[in-house]
């Protein structure tokens, strides 16, 4: 990473209640830089995008974007830095009483006040960006398959051509060859917009497609830290274990006998 990290995690903590989740989490993420953090379910991935994103308040720690401190902060401040981002959720989360279009002009019409007929101009725009025709644009969420669902996302996610983009397990629930096209397009859609990207994810597939650098969180801490061109040579037990998918070795699954 050279320069300045656009966004930079210092000592994050935050629990609930007895539950420990992030135990002192450092984490650079470089202007343009793609990181995806690995790890599996309940290794505490969601709670620190979330935390990036002010939607939980850390316990103890610092989160600076662009260099200024943003934990805490609020209101009109916290609604300017949101206008940085773009989100790409895991279920898609489409409004189903809205058509396509108004989906991906959603936050340009409530969250920047712009004018209907150009955030559906802009929409359309970002629809094409992803390989959607305008007459998408009209049908309904229901109408459309998995990989629909997640390409119209991914078109919000980008609608604003937001600084920061956080993708959500963006693959989840697609077939292998869908997964392939999302990740491709998310490639070529963080490069089109010139966005940092944080991604998080336990789909090995799509990590090696779309990470320029990998960060694997065990136990609330960041195990291992790398290129992603490195991380089949890590030498790291943990990561070598997950990356592969076998079930043996020093993460232990807890399995009930039947």
């Amino acid at each position: 990473m050279n320069g300045a990290p656009k966004i930079q995690v210092r000592g994050l903590r935050k629990a609930f209640g007895r539950n420990l989740v992030l135990d002192g989490i450092d984490l650079d993420v470089g202007v343009r830089e793609s990181v995806v953090v690995i790890g599996g379910s309940g290794s505490g991935k969601s709670v620190l995008v979330k935390c990036i994103l002010g939607l939980l308040q850390p316990d103890a720690g610092s989160i600076k974007i662009d260099g200024r401190e943003v934990t805490g902060i609020g209101g009109a401040e916290r609604e300017s830095l949101m206008h940085k981002f773009g989100m790409l959720f895991q279920g898609a989360a489409l409004f189903d009483s809205l058509p396509v279009w108004e989906n991906v002009a959603f936050g340009l019409i409530l969250g920047r006040g712009m004018d209907r007929t150009k955030a559906k101009h802009i929409a359309l725009e970002k629809l094409a960006a992803v390989g959607l025709g305008a007459e998408v644009g009209e049908l309904r969420p229901a109408e459309l398959s998995g990989g629909m669902q997640k390409r119209v996302a991914l078109a919000r996610a980008i609608a604003a051509e937001p600084e920061i983009i956080i993708f959500d397990e963006p693959t989840t629930g697609l077939d292998p060859i869908m997964s392939d096209v999302i990740n491709d397009l998310i490639v070529a859609c963080v490069e089109r917009v010139g966005a940092t990207a944080v991604s998080i994810t336990h789909d090995m597939a799509s990590t090696r497609k779309i990470a320029d650098r990998v960060a694997m969180i065990y136990k609330g801490k960041i195990i291992w830290n790398g290129p992603v061109a490195a991380m089949e040579t890590s030498g790291n037990p943990y990561v070598d274990q997950f990356i592969n998918g076998r079930a043996e070795g020093p993460i232990q699954m807890e399995v009930r006998a039947l």
